[in-house]
């Protein structure tokens, strides 16, 4: 693991599915790590249906949706730049809003995680958890 830290110059000049591509590999191993901490999994397929719920376009969508209050002017910035950012791929079972909405979530993920805000991040993290959870119980 790089132990940089990344000026605000530099996060402002990286490509946002750049950010995005560091964002979900962060998401993916918080959402992992806590489901496994949580228990009562019989095995890996079990896990891996559960995050599928944490981890969707869909899920991801709805969960930004419900930080946009908590997130400041220059994290809104971000993720209107992860969301405009194009991609030449959509996945097949996501609606386009949703995949530039998941994009976005994204973006802000890898870009807290750059810049080692990590207070921040994990604020983020346990808030889109909740978010996450309100959503898979209803």
């Amino acid at each position: 693991m790089t132990d940089k830290i990344y000026s605000k110059i530099e996060l402002a000049q990286t490509k946002p599915l750049v950010l995005a591509y560091v964002g979900d590999s962060v998401y993916e191993v918080y959402v992992r790590n806590y489901l496994v901490t949580l228990g009562g999994y019989r095995d890996v397929n079990d896990l891996h249906k559960k995050s599928v719920k944490f981890v969707c376009c869909a899920a991801q969508a709805n969960i930004l949706k419900g930080l946009e209050p908590d997130l400041t002017e220059p994290e809104l910035d971000v993720v209107r730049r992860g969301r405009n950012a194009h991609s030449h791929t959509v996945p097949k079972n996501a609606s386009i809003q949703d995949y530039r909405c998941a994009t976005g979530f994204e973006a802000l993920l890898g870009y807290t995680y750059l810049s080692k805000d990590n207070e921040r991040l994990e604020f983020l993290l346990q808030r889109s958890i909740e978010i996450g959870q309100g959503e898979n119980n209803e």
